[in-house]
């Protein structure tokens, strides 16, 4: 269950998925990789696209996040009443924006609101009590990507229910007023952000645009890496081919 490896900061390996169809999402359910993460953030998925990937990936056996394009109740209500495994939530900020966000992905008193004829619920064939005991297995995973989440950082870690700290390295790079993301600023604001996220016992995770870098944040106690997407995986297979076809 991915809640319980997040719990146990164990290493793994996702994607993000950017082209909103359901057939590539059967493609990679074949793939060994640990969950994908459907990009409804900066992809164009509709509600409908979302609905018939997570769908898919759930006759897949394959883990399903989704990246929400906000943090509003009712997005994170409908894609997990569609039966996703859990959330990014971008640009969380604070402390307070944070336990919002936990009580409205989870079932309880002003949280998240109640169908028992939803995919996650087995329309209507599962019972009140499976239904709250399942919403628990929810994953809550926060994304941190603005200076208010590097000012903010020792109460956002100490919020209860999130699974992990997931670290937006680009926007943080453009947060920080630098071009790249191997800047040193970013760097230190990165390592910041891990440290403290672990000492309060969160797991974190990040994107790695330089695979030669996975190896450090292994050694940082990093477990969840999104790292590429669809789109990385068809250009570097092209050039790959590309690359041998000329070399013939």
């Amino acid at each position: 269950m991915l809640k319980q490896q997040l719990k146990n900061k164990q290493s793994l390996l996702g994607t993000f998925v950017k082209t909103p169809h359901y057939n590539v999402i059967e493609v990679l359910a074949h793939s060994d990789m640990d969950a994908i993460c459907l990009d409804a953030e900066h992809a164009p998925f509709s509600r409908h696209d979302l609905d018939t990937c997570i769908l898919a990936a759930r006759a897949g056996s394959m883990p399903v996040l989704v990246r929400t394009p906000n943090d509003a109740p009712e997005t994170l209500l409908n894609v997990l009443d569609m039966g996703a495994d859990g959330v990014v939530v971008p640009h969380v900020k604070t402390a307070e924006q944070l336990s919002e966000i936990v009580k409205h992905c989870h079932y309880g008193a002003g949280g998240r609101g109640y169908a028992g004829s939803s995919r996650f619920a087995g329309y209507t064939n599962k019972s009140l009590s499976q239904n709250l005991q399942a919403g628990k297995n929810i994953s809550v995973i926060a994304q941190l990507e603005d200076l208010d989440a590097i000012e903010n950082i020792e109460a956002i870690a100490q919020v209860d229910g999130v699974d992990c700290l997931f670290i937006g390295r680009m926007d943080l790079t453009v947060a920080l007023g630098e071009t790249s993301a191997d800047a040193p600023a970013v760097k230190q604001a990165v390592e910041h952000l891990v440290e403290v996220s672990h000492k309060a016992g969160k797991a974190t995770g990040m994107f790695v645009g330089n695979l030669n870098e996975l190896a450090y944040w292994k050694e940082k106690g990093v477990s969840l890496f999104l790292l590429s997407s669809d789109h990385g995986f068809m250009l570097s297979g092209a050039k790959a081919l590309r690359e041998t076809f000329d070399k013939a």
